[in-house]
């Protein structure tokens, strides 16, 4: 049985539709293709459309799944989406009747329709299409790949279905809801209702996490403890008016202002509420169903600080977190949820998931050698024998690089495929990266890649738990290699660490390996292989794009090595420009500050609306540019000053608002 799941909303990427796919609902889209209960593909929307944690219809990732496969749409069997056609349709219906500028209200399953035939120009045959439960995606997308016979599954998140949570218990592929949690005792919104008076919003609750080991719980612990009640039988409740008394005890942070530290204790005492309002959940279900094994899915469970405390709290004997726990994971817990269905008597046929390594491939060495040829004006390159001794020489030289190596990952972590690895031991390494790459906040940490059989040289498991594949956990480092792994170390002595096994991923082990011969340490610093303003690049193009436009210095893709020649508002003279889907050009006149109208000219996104103000002579340049024509060309053309255009060029497509490609053929 073939079936493709599907999260996100139903818009195209060009779309405007905010009143019927806000950001906040139907984030993080994706689309899975499994095959008789095993994953064949599975795509994040955001890495073909190249929007954060995308909202869009997954057109581009549904389209992916059925190549990669080599299928058609009408030969799946079924298509699964990751809600409650009931549910669907009441927010829908609120959403219509709440938006002066709504479209006249059809049916949630006619619209599924109409992003189909619109973005893909397929029909889907409407008896294939099922809805199901968003948290029985979750918890189905967690049990099924744990390996566990029997276990307790947990679920937190914002909301879905009108639940923020859900617990059940599994035994095999039958399950038994336990309890669910409405969305008023979201713990999910709980979080971000706080943070932001610290400057932070929606998909930002990990770098908060991240500030909390800064500060001290104790000093709003009193303030906290007012704003939930733990009751019996491991229930809860949140107490949402009080939490406006929180604004009188700090400074509201804006975006950008500094962290002062009544910030860092603010957060410190966030994260231990929301900890000790899981571990009261999780001692009664322990308590009451007697089960060892925990499986954890939701947004929530991406909190890897509260999965290490779950982790070495000694209540459950192993913890399995999905690792798109997420709602992209909800794309693969309702593809998985038709062969549980069908066969209930079945066992898991895959077993315990070992890696997410899923999403699109980066070809053959021809095929990528074909795409390197064409950046040739900016870059130089050459094929190595052997990339990961090459390539560890490198990185215990000094140097960060981008590592671009076969089919990318499934979910937000970068576990090898698609990462900037650099030496994990000099501390300065972290503001190093962040300044030549991130550009983000210099307290947030960087994770560890470290063999698996090597792990407990550095860090500490509980003996059950011997793998740590996916960075669900911060782990404890080990009191003697806390200085030693300088740049990998949070202030409170944990790492999020990824354990790599030779079995799994030989390449990324090897590499490693080879790094812990040169120096004595077989870990790499890992992070992301993404700017600022850009989703985890996947396709060669975007590897070539992101390594341009900030300051690493080498670029290993397949077994290729790439070095740049020339910078990046050098580059862009040689580079054709377009348009991404997303953003669009407009002339305006507008009254300034003085109250003189004078015509402006802008570029704006459709997921969020910012505005970028453009030169007079960008504007036109960008108004004609069509991918085909370098340039310098256009510029020539359409006139204004060679340098200052391509300098600012080069900061919009740091920024990801145009593309900049070698010129078509």
């Amino acid at each position: 049985m073939l079936v493709l799941g599907l999260s996100g909303g139903l818009d195209l990427a060009h779309e405007r539709r905010e009143h019927l796919f806000p950001p906040g609902i139907c984030h993080d889209a994706a689309a899975v293709l499994v095959e008789d209960g095993c994953v064949v593909v599975a795509v994040e929307e955001e890495r073909l459309n190249r929007i954060k944690h995308s909202s869009k219809g997954p057109v581009g990732a549904i389209a992916s799944c059925l190549s990669a496969r080599g299928v058609r749409l009408q030969d799946v069997d079924q298509v699964r989406y990751y809600g409650t056609e009931a549910g669907c349709e009441t927010w829908m219906r609120h959403l219509f009747y709440g938006s002066s500028e709504a479209e006249p209200v059809t049916t949630y399953r006619q619209l599924i329709h109409e992003m189909f035939s619109r973005g893909l120009g397929a029909a889907l045959d409407d008896s294939k299409l099922r809805f199901v439960h968003h948290h029985l995606a979750h918890a189905t997308s967690a049990h099924a790949q744990s390996g566990f016979e029997r276990s307790l599954t947990l679920t937190i998140d914002g909301a879905g279905d009108g639940l923020s949570g859900s617990v059940t218990r599994w035994h095999g592929m039958r399950h038994e809801a336990l309890a669910t949690y409405p969305e008023a005792s979201s713990l999910g919104n709980f979080y971000d209702r706080v943070i932001q008076m610290l400057g932070y919003g929606f998909t930002e609750e990990y770098k908060v996490m991240g500030l909390a080991p800064y500060g001290d719980p104790q000093r709003f612990q009193a303030a906290f403890s007012r704003l939930y009640d733990l009751g019996p039988q491991g229930n809860y409740a949140i107490h949402w008016p009080l939490l406006e008394s929180l604004y009188g005890l700090v400074p509201v942070r804006k975006r950008g202002q500094p962290f002062m530290q009544v910030h860092k204790d603010m957060a410190a005492a966030l994260q231990q509420a929301l900890e000790d309002i899981v571990m009261h959940m999780l001692a009664h279900w322990r308590d009451s169903t007697g089960l060892g094994s925990l499986c954890l899915a939701g947004g929530v469970a991406h909190n890897s600080t509260l999965n290490g405390k779950i982790l070495y709290g000694g209540l459950f004997d192993e913890v399995f977190v999905q690792p798109a726990s997420g709602d992209a994971g909800c794309a693969l817990g309702a593809a998985l949820s038709a062969f549980a269905e069908a066969q209930p008597a079945a066992a898991w046929p895959a077993g315990a998931v070992r890696n997410v390594f899923w999403g699109s491939d980066i070809g053959t060495r021809e095929a990528i050698q074909a795409q390197l040829e064409r950046w040739r004006p900016a870059i130089e390159f050459e094929a190595v024998g052997d990339i990961a001794s090459r390539m560890a020489a490198v990185l215990a030289g000094g140097e960060a690089i981008g590592w671009v190596q076969g089919r990318a990952e499934f979910g937000p972590r970068a576990l090898g495929h698609r990462s900037i690895l650099a030496d994990p031991r000099p501390a300065a390494n972290k503001d190093r990266i962040n300044a030549m790459v991130k550009k983000r906040e210099g307290y947030r940490p960087f994770a560890p890649s470290v063999l698996e059989e090597r792990c407990a040289d550095f860090f500490e498991l509980p003996t059950l738990q011997a793998r740590a594949p996916f960075m669900s956990y911060t782990l404890r480092v080990r009191p003697e290699a806390r200085e030693l792994l300088g740049a990998v170390t949070h202030v409170d002595g944990t790492a999020r660490a990824q354990t790599v096994s030779r079995e799994d991923d030989p390449l990324f082990w090897a590499l490693i390996e080879q790094f812990g011969r040169l120096t004595g340490v077989p870990v790499l610093l890992n992070t992301s292989f993404n700017n600022h303003a850009e989703p985890i690049v996947d396709s060669v193009d975007d590897a070539v794009a992101s390594f341009l436009t900030t300051g690493l210095q080498r670029l290993a893709v397949g077994t290729f090595v790439v070095d740049k020649r020339v910078s990046a508002s050098q580059a862009v003279l040689g580079l054709a420009p377009s348009l991404p889907l997303f953003t669009r050009l407009s002339q305006v006149i507008a009254a300034g500050d003085d109250g003189r109208h004078a015509t402006l000219h802008e570029l704006t996104t459709s997921f969020d609306r910012r505005n970028r103000h453009l030169s007079p002579e960008a504007y036109r340049l960008l108004r004609a540019s069509d991918g085909r024509r370098p340039t310098a060309a256009l510029v020539r053309e359409y006139g204004g000053d060679e340098a200052t255009l391509a300098q600012e060029l080069a900061t919009l497509w740091e920024d990801r608002l145009i593309l900049l490609r070698p010129p078509a053929l």
